[in-house]
């Protein structure tokens, strides 16, 4: 018995890489259908199956038998299908025909109406006789009919949707009459759906999974837009841009958006929406750099990181002064010793604390030069009172000893972490021992933003040492000066400005795909360079490369977080 009513289930489904972009004509589908002793496939068993299998409009292969399910059929069975026990009795078993069937389906696309239903019964089939190989992509008409025909039909029972569009095959609770039913369905629904702009499997797939999007008619404008890398433009009515954003798989990326993303700046942004434009790119890389451009240069309303340039942000140690101190800045202009450029003040901050733990370097603000005399009334600063810090400018320190300070957090400031990671470790581990957590967990976010800070700067000035580099990565020649990409080298263009950069940003980026691709044996090849080339720099591990400078995923991945989150 199968219940063709509304009140199926989403069925998953798993498209291999061979099926993405597969064109519909040149896919097979198995239409199937199951009639069974009940509803529950894990104690019900299935007494009549058809299925039809068809390659571009065209049935290439028909299967239809009885099963004897070794049960008395219930009276309801009897009245719905018009089933006897007589009639099964001398069918073959399930175990006679299961392998059979597993071979008619093959590597065929699954397609049921409910096909929830359909598929339950047949995997339980397969795995109580010991197949277990089963994981096809799945299509249900159920589903699709909700989509293409929400506001023609009264409901999407298979008997109601064949009288309604004059199906010649019309079903009858009959195994193999409601696979050629749902078959002539099928080609129903993938008709209505070409002008929803779907021509691919995946795509006749996705669509399932619109839940009635408000804009689900302007599917029809990533119509060609290809399955490959590159950026997007979402473009409204007034021909601005409104969004930029990197895919992947451009098409399948865009069309996401019809589905069940529901992030607050989504909505309006499609309700806009007049067409899309794309920019293909050679490779994932490069689409990330072309969007970080494409957004500094138009400043999309839609898009929350990166539309301005942010103040550059350092840690500078004055080793000019008598007594050095660390301050925040945002020039490298003076002299002195420099961190940067970092995610911001907060970073700074935690990465002063981090440098000030480790090594007692003075805290105070007064400026000393060389002609500075301590006061009679002057008292050490809170730092220096609870010893955590000299305080020169009242007569507590020793100039020597701080030097020596001085000259640690130089060093940690270049790279050169060990005692820091020492002294902050030991304190997590006497802070967790009292059962301070938090603090310990803070004194472990100290030490992560030195960590990320020392290792972003030694990719820069790496990617910076190179001068004009040209280098192969994956068979994709790209070309950096002074650690920038030089998108014009690989024939990338727009009638939009793709030239404008924020430089620290794409430095950042630009050493961390380099040193990725070169610490995990990806193909990358030097092919030569105006200066040195040091990559890959020595002790940074992978993990540390995820945070980038403006806190987005520092490589590309299509699940973007540059749209806002709902609320």
């Amino acid at each position: 018995m199968k219940s063709h009513t509304d009140a199926s289930h989403e069925v998953g489904f798993q498209l291999s890489l061979d099926d993405l972009g597969q064109s519909l004509i040149d896919t097979t589908f198995c239409v199937l259908d199951v009639e069974t002793t009940g509803t529950n496939s894990r104690q019900d068993l299935i007494c009549e199956i058809g299925a039809v299998k068809v390659t571009g409009g065209e049935t290439v292969g028909t299967f239809h038998t009885l099963v004897n399910p070794g049960m008395a059929l219930p009276p309801q069975i009897t009245v719905i299908t018009g089933l006897t026990d007589a009639v099964l009795a001398p069918a073959p078993r399930i175990e006679q025909v299961i392998s059979s069937l597993r071979q008619f389906i093959g590597d065929s696309v699954f397609v049921a109406h409910n096909a929830s239903f359909d598929l339950g019964f047949v995997k339980a089939a397969f795995e109580r006789s010991g197949i277990d190989d089963f994981q096809p992509t799945v299509v249900d008409t159920l589903t699709l009919s909700r989509r293409l025909f929400r506001d023609e039909v009264r409901n999407f029972k298979l008997g109601t949707l064949a009288e309604r569009f004059g199906i010649e095959n019309r079903p009858s609770h009959r195994a193999l009459d409601d696979a050629l039913a749902t078959r002539d369905l099928l080609h129903l629904l993938i008709e209505r759906a070409a002008g929803w702009g779907v021509t691919g499997l995946d795509d006749l797939v996705a669509i399932g999974k619109l839940s009635g999007h408000p804009q689900a008619k302007k599917l029809r404008l990533t119509e060609s837009l290809p399955r490959s890398p590159g950026v997007y433009l979402m473009i409204d009515e007034n021909d601005a841009v409104t969004y930029v954003g990197k895919a992947t798989n451009l098409r399948q990326r865009v069309r996401s958006y019809f589905g069940n993303d529901e992030r607050r700046s989504v909505i309006p942004m499609l309700r806009h929406l007049a067409r899309i434009e794309h920019i293909a790119t050679p490779d994932a890389f490069t689409a990330e750099i072309l969007e970080r451009r494409l957004i500094s240069s138009l400043a999309p309303r839609h898009n929350k990181v990166g539309r301005r340039k942010r103040r550059p942000v350092y840690v500078r140690l004055d080793t000019n002064e008598l007594w050095p101190r660390l301050s925040i800045v945002h020039q490298t202009r003076s002299q002195g010793q420099y961190l940067g450029p970092l995610a911001g003040r907060h970073q700074a901050e935690q990465v002063i604390e981090a440098l000030q733990t480790a090594y007692p370097i003075r805290r105070c603000t007064t400026h000393i030069g060389p002609r500075f005399v301590v006061g009679p009334d002057a008292t050490p600063c809170s730092a220096a009172q609870v010893g955590g810090a000299p305080c020169p400018c009242s007569g507590a320190a020793d100039l020597s000893a701080h030097a020596a300070a001085v000259e640690g957090v130089a060093r940690a400031m270049k790279g050169d972490g060990a005692t820091v990671a020492d002294v902050l470790s030991k304190r997590m581990g006497d802070l967790s021992t009292q059962q301070r957590f938090e603090e310990a967990a803070s004194v472990r976010d100290r030490l992560s933003s030195l960590l990320s800070a020392t290792t972003t700067a030694r990719l820069v000035d790496a990617s910076l040492a190179a001068g004009t580099a040209r280098f192969d990565l994956a068979g994709i020649t790209h070309e950096m000066h002074e650690g920038l990409l030089n998108l014009e080298h690989l024939g990338i263009s727009h009638r939009f400005d793709t030239g404008t950069a924020d430089t620290n940003a794409e430095r950042i980026l630009v050493a961390r795909m380099i040193q990725r691709a070169a610490t995990q044996g990806r193909t990358l090849r030097h092919v030569n360079c105006s200066g040195e080339w040091h990559f890959p720099v020595a002790e940074i591990a992978v993990e540390r490369l995820t945070p980038s400078v403006t806190g987005d995923p520092d490589f590309i991945d299509v699940d973007d977080a540059n749209l806002p989150a709902s609320e």
